[in-house]
């Protein structure tokens, strides 16, 4: 079982990435934003960036700073199948899926223009901002010294494989099908790991 975590700027192409291992690859998806959005709805909160933010840093302060992920890899790890989890975002999220084994981070990034007309494009709740606010929350989101709160400068840092995504969504699946090619290559053959 392979597990395949998802960083990046906001806009950058996560979702194509993750559309790409979903439909094309069989991997199963687990969502940071989706496990997110059902606390905020309990909470009867409204469904925004800062409620995502704050919501995340107050369950990772909580818990640990990889409890949100720990979720998500106990129910991908039931699966028993490829996994993808989307929008990896504190060092400790990446530390601890690392420990796991068969762990690899991918991370998706572009040029921020070109990221603000996709996020406009794709018009969900969190993405109705002007261009200004939409600097200012990735800059709330780029770094910070709090392994409770998001740093997304330093998890790209940890990828293992970092995709420039200032083309065609073609250029982008490409450049993922030749790395999946890659770590299939490392992987060895099933019923191999179990006895060594």
């Amino acid at each position: 079982m392979i597990i395949i975590g998802i960083t990046g700027t906001l806009g950058a192409g996560k979702g194509t990435v993750v559309d790409f291992l979903k439909k094309k690859k069989g991997f199963n998806h687990f969502s940071v934003r989706d496990f997110l959005i059902e606390e905020i709805k309990k909470r009867k909160l409204p469904v925004n960036r800062d409620t995502m933010t704050s919501v995340a840093n107050e369950l990772r302060a909580q818990h640990s700073p990889s409890w949100i992920v720990d979720q998500l890899y106990q129910k991908a790890k039931e699966s028993g199948k490829n996994c993808v989890i989307e929008s990896i975002r504190t060092p400790g999220e990446v530390y601890s899926l690392r420990k796991k084994g068969n762990f690899y981070l991918f991370a998706v990034d572009a040029r921020p223009e070109l990221r603000y007309q996709r996020i406009k494009a794709r018009g969900s709740e969190t993405d109705k901002v002007d261009y200004a606010t939409f600097l200012a929350n990735e800059k709330r989101e780029m770094d910070t010294d709090d392994p409770t709160k998001q740093n997304l400068k330093k998890c790209i840092e940890m990828a293992d494989y970092v995709f420039e995504n200032n083309g065609s969504i073609n250029d982008l699946i490409r450049q993922v099908a030749a790395v999946l090619e890659q770590i299939r290559e490392k992987e060895p053959p099933a019923g191999e790991e179990q006895n060594k």
